[in-house]
């Protein structure tokens, strides 16, 4: 679709499972710092980005934790790509 979304490579590694063995294998997306998900819709992948900065954000949060609003129709593809990144 041709998105480009930038994301710190610590959280991104920190939150995905798929993401980190994709850095740090001998994979091109480790020598080139570039991952490309060409199965994921932009708007979908836009969310995970959010998703991971909100998990990094709050994540040793002692105070309240405000909800991640997920709006239903895109509910089963969020979960689709979640699963996949194992995020």
């Amino acid at each position: 679709e041709g998105h480009e979304f930038f994301l710190d490579k610590e959280i991104a590694m920190a939150s995905s499972t798929t993401i980190r063995t994709m850095l740090e294998g001998q994979f091109r997306e480790a020598q080139d710092n570039i991952i490309r998900f060409p199965d994921i819709a932009g708007y979908i992948l836009e969310r995970v980005v959010r998703y991971l900065h909100y998990k990094a954000q709050y994540s040793n949060s002692t105070a309240r934790i405000p909800d991640f609003v997920i709006e239903p129709e895109v509910a089963l593809e969020l979960l689709i790509a979640a699963k996949y990144l194992d995020c």
